[in-house]
């Protein structure tokens, strides 16, 4: 199959991005091996993707993208058909090289018609900074990511080259607002020769959106130089969850205090206030221990992990399938309140928690490893289940 290469502007074809919350076709996930990543030959990190890819798939298809040589494990380890595009709650690993497991931001981002059309984006990756402060020195793989799943899944995909953006760097509302933060879009090594006027006209012309809201900041510490899905996600039109501390020596209260003044005083692109629910980070700190470090092989170029280092570790990083709210467990006193808080606002929904911090200590959490793909608009998503079966508490 050959990739349908698209020119113009999504915008100008009547495409704009869907919110998450919105029903699904799928979800794209990869099978991580980056030794730099993921400790001790990646086996802790591949039964915490293996637990999230069954949790999304009760309700929705998951494509697992993975390296030739590591396609097979991955096939046994999740024990799903290979060759499946519809089946719903199906596991299909999809032979597709990248250099890390980062779906959110390498594979595509999905925009939609008003007639159910799906198209794919590939923006430009250079992980997470380029030569200014990416975090690996390789990721030619990782940018063709984007291009060759939208050829094999059959639609057509706008080339945003040289425009970086990852997917983690924006939240979409489904009806014309978007979320992101200053700290991330305005760092020196995305697109440095653009202003901020300039990269909000960009983000309008390639999602469609009518509003773009500028958060300052996002999690503290946080490699991707804050991504919002880490800080803020939108759960429905017009309301939203904010990562929160009450601990005013966090250095993340002050963080969160900023976002939460912009979000007080904004509205959305059709007028409204904004609901902001505070969502509770861990109350103890989740840092790097000496035992993980000894499990890295770092290659040169490539960020390192250090003993006591402070990870970026949010529950807001979860991610909304079909049936269900997949939502990163920390080992912390306040996993219990997250989960709590997130039932109460996704009724409709189950809430699956699921032990991440093999996840994290690799930079990142679900939200960052999962990348949805959007139904058109005739699909329902399917209704609520009264048990997850692959949920791990």
């Amino acid at each position: 199959m050959t990739l349908k290469r698209l020119t113009g502007f999504p915008a100008a074809d009547g495409f704009s991005m869907p919110g998450e919350f919105e029903p699904h076709y799928g979800c794209i996930m990869i099978w991580p091996k980056r030794p730099g990543s993921w400790n001790y030959g990646a086996i802790k990190a591949r039964e915490a993707f293996a637990a999230v890819a069954r949790a999304i798939a009760e309700s929705e298809p998951v494509y697992m993208l993975a390296a030739s040589d590591v396609a097979d494990q991955a096939r046994a380890m999740l024990a799903g058909p290979e060759e499946d595009k519809t089946g719903n709650g199906r596991i299909c690993v999809v032979e597709i090289d990248s250099d890390d497991a980062w779906a959110r931001d390498v594979a595509p981002t999905f925009v939609r018609s008003e007639t159910g059309e799906i198209r794919g984006i590939d923006w430009a990756f250079n992980a997470w900074g380029g030569t200014v402060d990416g975090l690996y020195a390789h990721w030619e793989a990782d940018d063709l990511v984007a291009g060759r799943f939208c050829e094999w899944l059959g639609c057509g995909c706008y080339d945003a080259h040289p425009f970086v953006l990852e997917g983690g760097a924006i939240h979409s509302d489904g009806q014309g607002t978007l979320l992101v933060t200053e700290a991330c879009l305005l760092s020196a090594g995305r697109n440095p020769s653009l202003t901020k006027e300039q990269i909000e006209e960009r983000l309008k012309s390639w999602l469609g959106a009518q509003k773009v809201i500028w958060l300052p900041r996002g999690i503290y510490n946080d490699e991707t130089n804050e991504h919002v899905d880490n800080i803020c996600a939108f759960i429905r039109p017009g309301e939203a969850v904010l990562a929160w501390t009450e601990d005013m020596d966090d250095p993340q209260y002050a963080l969160s205090a900023a976002c939460f003044e912009v979000l007080s005083r904004e509205k959305d692109a059709r007028g409204r206030n904004l609901l902001i629910h505070k969502l509770p980070i861990p109350k103890k700190p989740v840092c790097v221990r000496e035992e993980d470090v000894k499990g890295y092989e770092f290659e040169p170029g490539e960020d390192i992990r250090e003993a006591g280092e402070r990870l970026a570790a949010s529950y807001v990083n979860f991610y909304i399938s079909n049936g269900g709210v997949i939502v990163p467990q920390f080992g912390d006193v306040n996993d219990t309140a997250a989960v709590a808080l997130l039932g109460s606002l996704f009724p409709e929904r189950i809430i699956c928690p699921i032990p991440a911090r093999d996840i994290l200590l690799g930079g990142g959490n679900i939200h960052c490893i999962t990348q949805q793909i959007p139904a058109s608009r005739p699909h329902t998503a399917q209704t609520r289940k009264e048990t997850c079966s692959s949920c791990e508490t």
